[in-house]
């Protein structure tokens, strides 16, 4: 699917909070990790990866909590203050945030190019090895990032 014309728009699920996102994400992947699966109440989440300088919070609240990661790393994790829809999270990462694609008002161009955390998926999941996958958490995301680039070349 061809990426839509940015800005596009998204939010919570009470509509308090309201996001722009200014231009495409670096990349669209499948998190497999036991919190995302806890967090989104399914098999995995679509993450998306942006530029901090291409997110814009339009209007509303939210509330965070602070998550250590399986690296010991800590993931500030940003949750609408009235509805508690999980939006977004800001990685140790200087520069980006993961955006929930669910959260988009239209989600039908984000498909997903990978897969990380495919160690602790779901059994009944089939991860396809055409794509970019990781058994843990990707360090590098560099493949993910070219091959998002790569589905979307005209």
């Amino acid at each position: 699917m061809a990426l839509p014309e940015f800005p596009v728009d998204g939010g919570c699920s009470c509509g308090a909070v309201r996001y722009r996102l200014k231009a495409a994400p670096l990349s669209v992947y499948n998190c497999h990790c036991k919190d995302c699966q806890r967090y989104s109440g399914a098999a995995w989440s679509i993450s998306m990866i942006v530029r901090e300088g291409d997110f814009e919070r339009v209007s509303g609240e939210t509330e965070t909590y602070d998550r250590k990661a399986d690296s010991g790393n800590v993931i500030v994790m940003h949750f609408c203050a009235a509805c508690h829809t999980w939006l977004w999270n800001d990685p140790p990462l200087p520069g980006i945030k993961v955006l929930r694609a669910g959260s988009l008002d239209r989600m039908d161009w984000t498909r997903p190019v990978g897969n990380i955390w495919t160690d602790s998926k779901t059994a009944w999941v089939d991860i396809d090895p055409a794509l970019v996958n990781f058994t843990k958490g990707a360090v590098d995301r560099t493949p993910l990032f070219e091959a998002f680039t790569r589905a979307h070349q005209d």
